[in-house]
């Protein structure tokens, strides 16, 4: 009965140690061009499709993307150039002309205003 006691003991211990913050769970924000909710839904979409992104919200209003993301599985340079894949320059990548131009003429950021 003793040992069972330790053993329990020990276990929760354990598992109160691993609840910890995750240090490759990493929080970060940068600007994502784009103007309307056809943006918001691409931009939110394909950045959650990107593996080891955990949650993605942009900002029509600041055009500043929120991502939680595991730095083990993705870096932040990767969900970058993967958005710029989407169509919507980054600070770092730009998106290619040929995928700007196909994007719907509401999503032209380089030339409308927020709406």
């Amino acid at each position: 009965m003793r040992y069972l006691f330790i053993l329990l003991f020990f276990t929760t211990s354990l598992s109160f140690a691993f609840q910890k913050e995750d240090p490759k769970v990493i929080n970060s924000s940068f600007v994502v061009s784009g103007v309307c909710e056809m943006c918001k839904t691409r931009i939110e979409k394909g950045t959650l499709k990107i593996k080891g992104v955990k949650y993605a919200n942009w900002d029509i209003n600041s055009n500043n993307l929120s991502v939680i993301y595991n730095s083990r599985k993705i870096k932040l340079d990767s969900i970058k150039k993967n958005i710029a894949a989407l169509g919507h320059d980054t600070d770092k990548f730009k998106a290619k002309d040929e995928i700007y131009n196909s994007l719907p003429e509401c999503c032209f950021y380089k030339t409308n205003t927020p709406h």
